[in-house]
């Protein structure tokens, strides 16, 4: 357990981080996003890795195939979308429901029925909703990553207009959101348009799988045309299944706060090297700090991964489980340490 200095300085981490993520990133609900569709599609044609190819005029067999399968989810603080997994349940975005008193669902037949959140996971931004409803087409939820280029279509409720269908092909895959802490690592980028109320919605790959869960776009104030992301579906299937039976997911945490390297940071810390992310917070009492981690040390690689970014490290982290042992290497007074850290459990948001 945190003792108190432990839990402000836990605090102040993810006040760091949210201070980093201010004005880089929206989520979906948060603001617009101008789109074109990609260039592959206008010429009808992208390549599938998992059901041969799709091209502009495969999209509306995909969407009839899925959009029974999406649907609106309106709250007394804002609105998303959502997609059926199971009989009853539904799976959004964490920051869809956040704070939220009632939840409204809206299935494509334009039925509703009242949602209850079960359990939700701000860290990877994901939530389980329960319906009454046992009659509902459950969407097929693939654990392949698409490869870049592949067609997908964008499934959701954008500025509350209901089953709303954008195209575009997946830009990239492994894409971290600068400053977007945990959640925002190891996702995939599309520039098929990812608006306000798309974040819990389906990013439908060629096959008519959902490859991915929409959660966020970079938007035109940041000089960002067509860029979002969505939460890859095998990232999803894991932490839906352990929100449905234990309530909630143990992620490993190391109790840092971290900046990407700057010309300027290394010139004002004397870094002897380019490559790998400066440390400027250490939680007291936790994982790296009992291991001696301290600020002004740049970490390079974790698990023999070499690290180049925060997202790095993020997504590196979610390979590990609490109490796992793992061997961290840094740049600390002109030379390459390495350091075995204890990895803990990331405490509850706001404990």
């Amino acid at each position: 357990m945190p003792n108190e200095h432990a839990d402000r300085g836990i605090r102040w981490v993810r006040a760091v981080v949210v201070a980093l993520l201010v004005g880089l990133v929206g989520a979906c609900e948060d603001g617009g996003s101008t789109s074109s569709t990609a260039d592959a599609i206008r010429s009808g044609e992208a390549g599938s890795a998992g059901g041969g190819r799709a091209d502009f005029a495969d999209i509306p067999d995909l969407v009839d195939e899925v959009q029974p399968s999406v649907v609106a989810v309106v709250t007394d603080v804002g609105e998303g979308s959502g997609v059926i997994y199971d009989d009853g349940v539904i799976v959004t975005n964490a920051h869809v429901v956040a704070g939220a008193r009632t939840v409204d669902v809206t299935f494509a037949d334009g039925s509703r029925a009242d949602g209850e959140v079960v359990a939700a996971d701000p860290s990877v931004d994901l939530a389980v909703l329960r319906t009454d409803r046992d009659d509902l087409e459950p969407a097929e939820l693939t654990e392949r990553t698409p490869p870049v280029g592949e067609l997908v279509v964008a499934i959701g409720n954008p500025l509350g207009l209901e089953s709303s269908v954008t195209a575009g092909i997946v830009s990239g895959v492994e894409r971290s959101v600068p400053g977007g802490g945990t959640a925002l690592v190891g996702l995939l980028q599309t520039d098929a348009a990812i608006s306000p109320g798309n974040s819990g919605g389906a990013l439908v790959g060629a096959s008519g799988e959902v490859v991915g869960i929409n959660v966020a776009y970079l938007p035109p104030t940041a000089g960002a045309v067509s860029i979002g992301f969505a939460i890859p579906s095998a990232v999803v299937v894991d932490i839906v299944a352990e929100l449905l039976d234990d309530g909630r997911v143990e992620h490993a945490f190391l109790g840092i706060a971290l900046r990407a390297l700057t010309p300027e940071l290394i010139e004002q810390y004397r870094i002897g090297t380019d490559a790998g992310v400066l440390v400027i917070a250490v939680v007291p009492g936790g994982p790296a700090g009992e291991a001696g981690i301290r600020p002004s040390d740049v970490i390079t690689a974790i698990g023999g991964d070499e690290v180049a970014e925060p997202g790095d490290l993020a997504a590196a982290l979610r390979d590990h489980d609490p109490r796992d042992e793992v061997e961290i290497e840094l740049w600390r007074d002109g030379k390459v340490e390495a350091v075995e850290v204890v990895l803990g459990a990331l405490p509850p948001a706001g404990g």
